[in-house]
């Protein structure tokens, strides 16, 4: 049995009422687009050591180039980027801007994620 076939049915049926739940469950092509668009910015390592970091402390972009190991302009490009789909905050204090969370959904959902690699690589090894 070649791969393809394992992830298959062997017979084709539909569940009729299975399939009518779930389509009524579903939501649209617009927050389709916006789920797609937040897991794409998680695509990115530079983007996702900037949001640990940001989980772990409130930082300010030269901070958090040192602590990543980018430069400052590569930090504030994803920083924009990640402040754009409202991930990240920012306030200001004198000349500084401090970068934080949005809010606790993005603790949560990075947390989450970060979770399930880690008992990934745990049962790995």
């Amino acid at each position: 049995m070649s791969l393809v076939e394992i992830d298959r049915c062997e017979i084709n049926c539909i569940h009729e009422e299975a399939v009518k739940a779930v389509r009524d469950a579903l939501f649209g092509e617009d927050v389709a687009a916006l789920l797609a668009e937040l897991f794409r910015a998680l695509g990115d390592p530079t983007r996702v050591k900037i949001l640990f970091s940001l989980m772990t402390k409130e930082l300010c972009v030269c901070d958090l180039s040192a602590v990543i190991g980018a430069s400052e302009s590569a930090v504030s490009h994803q920083l924009r980027i990640l402040r754009n789909l409202r991930l990240v905050k920012y306030r200001r204090e004198g000349k500084v801007l401090y970068y934080s969370l949005a809010d606790a959904h993005v603790e949560k959902l990075f947390a989450q994620g970060l979770e399930h690699v880690t008992e990934d690589q745990k049962t790995e090894k």
